[in-house]
């Protein structure tokens, strides 16, 4: 199997996850390389699927805070509705 097809097919795999699913993924790569009998090649390649899935769930956390962040408050200081993160109305 050519590996540059295997990591874009992984890629694209982690893209169409959710962010609960990539996040229970990635808790999975832990607990395994955490009992520490996985042998090394096969640590490396979870690893390197670890980071990318922590990479997209930080992605999705940083989208989402973005989006917490662009709430426009009234004159209150309360929440008086949202505001879009392109900034057009």
């Amino acid at each position: 199997m050519d590996e540059r097809n295997s990591s874009a097919d992984q890629a694209a795999a982690i893209a169409d996850m959710t962010f609960e699913q990539a996040l229970i993924a990635l808790e999975e790569i832990v607990q395994q390389l955490e009992r520490g009998d996985v042998p090394l090649d096969q640590s490396i390649t979870l690893y390197e699927r670890g980071e990318k899935l922590r990479g997209a769930c930080q992605q999705r956390l940083d989208t989402a805070q973005a989006r917490i962040e662009k709430i426009v408050a009234g004159a209150d200081g309360r929440p008086a509705g949202t505001a879009p993160l392109d900034g057009t109305n």
